[in-house]
C-alpha cells in the first residue's frame, strides 16, 4: 500500500477561549520538510506538532497552519508588554535617524505590533489540549487523503506493469525469427563471395551473433524486475526510494534491449518499454 505526498486536510474546533482551525498542506518533497505558522498564543505547541507530524508521515513537505479565533463575549484581562513597546520605538528612533526624516510612530501600529497586547490571568492549558486534538484529527485526514491518492497512482503504475509484461512476452516471441533472418542475411551474403559455404564455421558465426544477439537475460531480469515493482506496491511502508530506483534498472534493461536489437519490431518495443517506465516514474515522484 503507498501514500501519496500530495493532500490536504482542514479541521475546525472550538474552545472556551474562542475557535481553532487547522489547516495541513503536502507536497512532493524528497525528505520530510515541515513548517509550522502558530497564533502568538499557542506558539509553544511548535516541538509536539513536529513530532506529531513526523510520527506519522514520513516524506513531503508538510505545511500546518493553525488560526486562532478569540471569543468575542470572553472578558479576559490585557496587559501591555512594555519591554517590547519601548524596543519599537528604540527602533523606530533608530530608523527615523538613518532617513533623516520624522515619521510619528502611530499607537495603533504599535499595539497591532505581535506579543504587545498579552492576555494575563489565563491558563492556556486547555486550548493547547484541544489544539493538539485537533492536529490529530487533521493528521488522520491528511494520512487518508494521501492513501485514497496512493491506491490511485499504485493502479496507474500496476496498469503499466502489465504493459511492461506483454511487452516482454512480445520480445520473447520476437527473437527466434529475429535470429533466423539474420542467419539466412547472411547467408545470402556469404554466398555472394564464395562458391562454397564452409558450413562448420558458419556456424560458428552464427552461434557467435546470437550469443551477442541474445537478449533473454534481459527479458529474465525485466519479468523479475516487474514482478519486484507490484510486491513493493504491497508494502505497509514509505516505498518511493525503492520504486524509484526499480525504475533505474528497469530502465537500463530496455536500454540494453534497444542497443542489443537491430531488428524494428524489437526496437519499437524498447521503445514502449522505455514510455511505460517514464509514466510510472512521474507517478512515483508523488510517492512516500
Amino acid at each position: 500500500m503507498i501514500h501519496s505526498m500530495t493532500g490536504f486536510a482542514r479541521k475546525e474546533g472550538t474552545a472556551d477561549e474562542g475557535a481553532l482551525i487547522w489547516e495541513i498542506r503536502s507536497v512532493n518533497h524528497r525528505f520530510l520538510e515541515i513548517m509550522v505558522r502558530l497564533p502568538e498564543e499557542l506558539r509553544g505547541l511548535d516541538p509536539l506538532i513536529r513530532r506529531k507530524v513526523g510520527e506519522r508521515i514520513k516524506r513531503g513537505k508538510i505545511d500546518c497552519t493553525l488560526r486562532f479565533e478569540k471569543a468575542l463575549d470572553r472578558d479576559t484581562p490585557m496587559r501591555v508588554n512594555q519591554r517590547l513597546v519601548q524596543q519599537i520605538i528604540d527602533a523606530a528612533a533608530q530608523v527615523e535617524g538613518l532617513l533623516h526624516e520624522t515619521m510619528p510612530l502611530r499607537t495603533m501600529d504599535v499595539l497591532s505590533w505581535p506579543g504587545v497586547l498579552e492576555t494575563t490571568g489565563g491558563d492556556l492549558t486547555a486550548l493547547q489540549q484541544r489544539a493538539a486534538e485537533l492536529l490529530d484529527e487533521a493528521l488522520a485526514e491528511l494520512k487518508s487523503a494521501r492513501a485514497a491518492e496512493g491506491d490511485r497512482l499504485a493502479q496507474l503504475i500496476r496498469d503499466r506493469c502489465t504493459t511492461m509484461s506483454e511487452l516482454v512476452v512480445r520480445a520473447r516471441e520476437r527473437m527466434p525469427r529475429v535470429l533466423e533472418e539474420i542467419r539466412a542475411r547472411l547467408r545470402e551474403r556469404l554466398a555472394e563471395v564464395a562458391s562454397e559455404l564452409d558450413e562448420s564455421r558458419l556456424e560458428q558465426e552464427l552461434a557467435l551473433l546470437a550469443q551477442r544477439l541474445d537478449v533473454d537475460e534481459e527479458m529474465d531480469r525485466l519479468a523479475s524486475h516487474i514482478d519486484e515493482v507490484e510486491k513493493t506496491l504491497k508494502r505497509n511502508e514509505p516505498v518511493g526510494r525503492r520504486l524509484d530506483f526499480l525504475m533505474q534498472e528497469l530502465n537500463r534493461e530496455a536500454n540494453t534491449l534497444g542497443s542489443k536489437s537491430s531488428d524494428l519490431e524489437l526496437t519499437r518495443i524498447a521503445v514502449e518499454m522505455k514510455v511505460a517506465i517514464e509514466q510510472m516514474r512521474e507517478q512515483i515522484q508523488n510517492c512516500e
